[in-house]
């Protein structure tokens, strides 16, 4: 919701573009921030509002311990000290922001994601530190707005997780709207008389990558905010009092079903670490309840899991990245389609391109986007690689409306392929 009210401003500032001469004379950023904050704050207590009416559930609130593999205990809250047993238990118990070892950290105010998306005084100037989805959609949203931005990531790229050349694209883009350090770790930071300072070393990314001695660079705000990913919840439940497993990240072991290795202890969601995102939640929670209740057991599903950014250029894939195929060395073909080569995409002035992999068969293997609406454009291929023939084929012989955005799509999936280059040094894509 927030992120939509950057993108209406941003439309308004590129009018000229299109010979309309438009001003904004004000933003009431406050306000903006207080009506989502309170339309989200409405949904939530409205759902916590049925549960506590409903004959079905019954609903405590607190944080809940594992005592043993049955029997869990409210921790604190109004329920304190009562314990829950039962047959069946699904842990869906998420992730907070993860917070890195950077000296000095304890000793200063800095934000996460939770608390920037509350702050109704617009900063003057933003240091980020992160470089993935969170720090990309945040570094939008206050940018659009006027604050000055600086975003600190420590891998080459911003926006790691997408395919190398959409990242590196993605991190162009940024560099041309805000001051962006990639490859660099934060190191130590502090805070003098409402200053925040950021000091920042080159970082090597490899087997035995690392800080290096190499010069240092120093940022300065007067608000920081840290979206260096997440962790998960585990570690506030006390599992070890139970049969329940993680990984070295800390994540719920789960099978293919989102068993535990506990019996009848089921989970979902962020804490799982498959994908952490909502509709992957969604969908888990669809496949957990149908194997808790239901005869059969079925594995979840994560054939063709899409991901977007809601960034400024929007983001969005599925599937593999090429420089996946090119670590495992299997032969694929590529393509790629730029927007302004469409009729609309010429019209819009966009700027970005559609790739697409396929192997030699011509099965679609990944398709990443950067440019306007790309969370949309991913869609048709999700459901062709999903329930249609799976084909580079399919998308191919659609008939696309014209002149739409989604040809740029077509296009892509229509043109000369070009066979993957599988001796490639992949050393810089760790």
């Amino acid at each position: 919701m927030l992120l939509y009210h950057a993108d209406v401003l941003e439309t308004i500032e590129r009018a000229d573009e299109f010979h309309i001469d438009a001003t904004v004379s004000d933003v009431a950023f406050d306000d903006i921030i207080r009506e989502v904050t309170e339309e989200v704050t409405a949904d939530a207590e409205s759902i916590r509002r049925g549960l506590r009416s409903s004959s079905q559930h019954t609903l405590f609130e607190g944080t809940g311990r594992f005592v043993d593999e049955r029997t869990v205990e409210l921790v604190d809250g109004d329920d304190e000290g009562v314990q829950l047993r039962a047959e069946t238990i699904l842990i869906a118990a998420g992730t907070r922001p993860s917070i890195p070892n950077i000296d000095g950290i304890e000793d200063v105010n800095y934000l996460t994601s939770t608390e920037a998306l509350q702050i109704e005084t617009l900063p003057d100037h933003l240091v980020i530190v992160g470089g993935g989805y969170i720090a990309a959609e945040l570094g939008h949203f206050f940018g659009t707005f006027g604050s000055d931005v600086t975003i600190i990531g420590r891998r080459p790229n911003l926006l790691p997780e997408a395919d190398e050349e959409v990242a590196k694209a993605f991190t162009e883009r940024y560099a041309e709207r805000f001051t962006v350090h990639t490859g660099h770790t934060a190191t130590a930071v502090s805070e003098t008389g409402g200053t925040v300072t950021v000091e920042a070393h080159p970082y090597e990314y490899g087997p035995d990558g690392g800080v290096t001695d190499e010069e240092s660079v120093t940022v300065t705000g007067d608000e920081l905010l840290v979206a260096a990913g997440r962790r998960p919840n585990t570690d506030l439940l006390t599992l070890d009092a139970t049969g329940v497993e993680t990984d070295d990240r800390g994540f719920v072991e789960t099978d293919d079903y989102l068993r535990t290795t506990a019996d009848g202890v089921w989970a979902l969601g962020d804490i799982v670490g498959e994908y952490l995102l909502k509709h992957s939640a969604n969908h888990e929670a669809q496949a957990v309840a149908r194997n808790m209740f239901g005869d059969e057991l079925r594995p979840v599903d994560y054939t063709a899991m899409p991901s977007a950014v809601f960034a400024s250029p929007e983001v969005a894939g599925v599937g593999v990245r090429e420089e996946e195929l090119q670590e495992e060395g299997r032969e694929y073909a590529v393509n790629t389609y730029r927007y302004e080569d469409t009729a609309r995409g010429d019209a819009m002035k966009a700027n970005g391109f559609v790739k697409v992999l396929i192997d030699l068969d011509g099965e679609i293997l990944g398709c990443h986007i950067i440019g306007p609406e790309a969370p949309d454009l991913i869609q048709e291929v999700v459901v062709a690689m999903k329930a249609g023939s799976g084909t580079v084929q399919g998308v191919r012989e659609s008939v696309h409306i014209h002149p739409a955005l989604s040809e740029v799509v077509q296009r892509a999936f229509s043109g000369q392929f070009s066979r993957g280059d599988r001796e490639h040094s992949h050393s810089h894509s760790h």
